[in-house]
Order: structure tokens, then C-alpha cells, then sequence
């Protein structure tokens, strides 16, 4: 590890921040961006940004709001032309949220009005999109209807313009289920999410290619499932293989990978069945079929989930995540020091 530090100390402005996500808008810059209000799903939680310089954050400011309704999980993106793409959504809850992204042509210093999208298209849930070769835009995406899960997959042929949506991509052996919990909502007195877990589900893939059109996707898992799962596809993210078990455990929480400029895979996780802790790097160098290297960068009791991980023009790896829902912590890798 070259550095970690978080993005903000402490905020007047929101008690309680959640859902980080990174791009490099030009070399040498971060952007990252958030959640944060009074806790999640409150009706003033907006998206909150902060610019990284190459040596220190800027003071959070607020990006994207709706008044009296909740945003949610903000994902970047920087596409071929350098467009740089905040997706958010909107709703009273995860079930009724709405897609939204907002622009921007000059690296996040101004954006765009919001975009609404059309009904049945959500953009990312959680993870960053990419950029096949061939020119594709790729979202992994994620519906958590009442007592069931599933991944999708939301393609953009000519640079964002129309999508078309291809799946449903599910848990093995899914079924729907039965809980006291009917989606993700979070219990101010107990300060702790209370998740679903009646049922046999997968959300919010992260998406890799590893030679034209062919494509892997890890997707975090329910607890009746126990475990991340994985898929494939050989056609660009048309149409993807039987899902499957890893050997990684997953308690319901969010994950994200990179697959760096050698090829080596590096997974950023919870790797537990219960709980956010620890929060780890896992490291495979044959396309995620073993993860024989890892290190824990939290160890400690509470919550420290949600990553986002992006390796940068200089080759470095870039990581933030969910620091106890007080501030977002940002990590800097060298990718010489992670094997194998």
C-alpha cells in the first residue's frame, strides 16, 4: 500500500455517507462521488463529489439532488470521448428506484441537467460500466424486486443514445423467498441495514473483458446463497453462461474488480458470511478461476464495504470504500506489491 486517507474528515452537511465510486477524468485526477445524508433511504440524502488534484481532496459538494426523495448509489464512468458519466438513482425505496445520470464535457468541473431513463432501464447498480473493444458501452445492472434478485445487463451500441437490456441473469438453483424483509432499508435506531435474505439472489455484477466480446461478471449473493458468483459470456454480453459458485464466501455486500494492464484480476470484497468486515483485496492472475493472494485492508468491528477500484493511466490501483458510514476512505496500491 503506497497511501490511505479519507476523502473528508467530517461533514456538517450529511451524517451518514454510503456508496463510493472513482474515475480518472484526465490523467493525474480522481473524481469520486457518494451518498450522504441524515442515513440511507432518508428523503434528504443527495450525491455528494470531491476532486482529487494528485495530492488532496477538494471540501465534498453537493451534485445531484431530488427534493424530499432519496438518491442512491451514484456510479462514473468516463467514456471513449471523454465524456464523464455520473449515473444515480431515485426513489422512496430500492424497489422503486428510477435511472438517472447527469454529464460532463470538462473533466466534472460543470454537468449536464439530470436525464431520466425510460422505465425498465436502471443504468449501473453499483459498478462501474466499460468500454468493450469493439466500442460497446456495457452496465451491469441489478433489479431487487419484492423477494427476488437478478442481474442484468444494459448495452449502448452508439455511445450511450439507446440501450437494450439482455437476461435476466440469476443465483443458482434460484427461487424467490419468503422474509420478514421485503428490500434493503436501513434501521435508524439500531444504525444497521436490515437485508433481505429470504431468498436465493444475485445484484450489482462487475464486468471484465478479457479478450474481444468475451466477458467475465462476479455478482454479490444473497446468504442462502453464501457465496460471490460468477458467469460468462462469449458474445459481448448478449447472452451469458449458468451461473456458478466461487470459492469466495459473500454476506450481501458489495463488490467490485479490476482487471489490470498485465491481465492480473484484483477483487476488492467482504470475504465472510457475516458481516462487513474485513474488507479485502483478493488477486487472481488466471481470469478469477483461484484467488491464491490476499490482504486486509479492515479488520476492525463496523462497516467498511462498497468498493470501487480503478486502475489509473500511471498504473497504480486506486480503491474507496465505506469507512463505518462517517467518511469514505481512499486507498493508493502500487500493483507491484500485490501478487500473484
Amino acid at each position: 500500500m503506497l497511501q490511505s486517507q479519507p476523502i473528508f474528515t467530517a461533514s456538517s452537511a450529511f451524517a451518514s455517507c454510503h456508496a463510493a465510486t472513482l474515475v480518472e477524468p484526465v490523467e493525474g485526477e480522481l473524481l469520486a462521488a457518494w451518498f450522504g445524508g441524515t442515513h440511507e433511504g432518508h428523503p434528504d440524502v443527495a450525491i455528494w463529489m470531491a476532486h482529487y488534484d494528485g495530492t488532496r481532496w477538494s471540501e465534498p459538494f453537493q451534485v445531484a439532488d431530488e427534493p424530499e426523495v432519496p438518491l442512491w448509489n451514484p456510479v462514473l464512468f468516463r467514456d471513449p470521448t471523454g465524456t464523464i458519466w455520473l449515473f444515480y438513482k431515485v426513489g422512496p425505496s430500492v424497489p422503486s428506484w428510477t435511472g438517472m445520470y447527469i454529464r460532463s464535457q470538462d473533466g466534472g468541473r460543470s454537468w449536464s441537467e439530470p436525464t431520466m431513463l425510460p422505465a425498465g432501464l436502471l443504468g449501473p447498480a453499483k459498478n462501474k460500466p466499460i468500454t468493450l473493444r469493439s466500442g460497446v458501452i456495457l452496465c451491469g445492472t441489478s433489479h431487487e424486486a419484492w423477494q427476488n434478485w437478478a442481474c442484468w445487463v444494459e448495452r449502448s451500441q452508439d455511445g450511450g443514445r439507446t440501450w437494450t437490456k439482455h437476461g435476466p441473469i440469476t443465483a443458482p438453483d434460484h427461487h424467490p423467498g419468503r422474509g420478514p424483509v421485503v428490500s434493503a432499508r436501513w434501521d435508524p435506531a439500531a444504525q444497521t441495514l436490515i437485508l433481505p435474505e429470504g431468498h436465493r439472489g444475485v445484484i450489482q455484477p462487475t464486468i471484465w473483458e478479457y479478450a474481444p466480446n468475451r466477458l467475465r461478471m462476479l455478482m454479490r449473493a444473497t446468504r442462502q446463497v453464501g457465496a460471490i458468483c460468477v458467469t460468462d459470456s462469449d458474445d459481448g454480453g448478449c447472452t451469458w453462461s449458468p451461473t456458478r459458485l466461487t470459492e469466495i464466501p459473500n454476506p450481501n455486500s458489495g463488490l467490485d474488480a479490476v482487471r489490470l494492464a498485465d491481465g492480473r484480476i484484483v477483487l476488492a470484497c467482504n470475504p465472510t458470511r457475516e458481516g462487513r468486515t474485513p474488507l479485502s483485496l483478493l488477486a487472481s492472475a488466471d481470469n478469477g478461476a483461484s484467488w491464491p493472494w490476499r490482504r486486509d485492508l479492515e479488520t476492525g468491528e463496523g462497516e467498511y464495504s462498497y468498493p470501487s477500484i480503478i486502475q489509473t493511466t500511471d498504473g497504480l490501483i486506486h480503491l474507496v470504500y465505506t469507512y463505518r458510514r462517517t467518511h469514505i476512505q481512499h486507498v493508493i496500491i502500487d500493483p507491484d506489491l500485490i501478487a500473484p
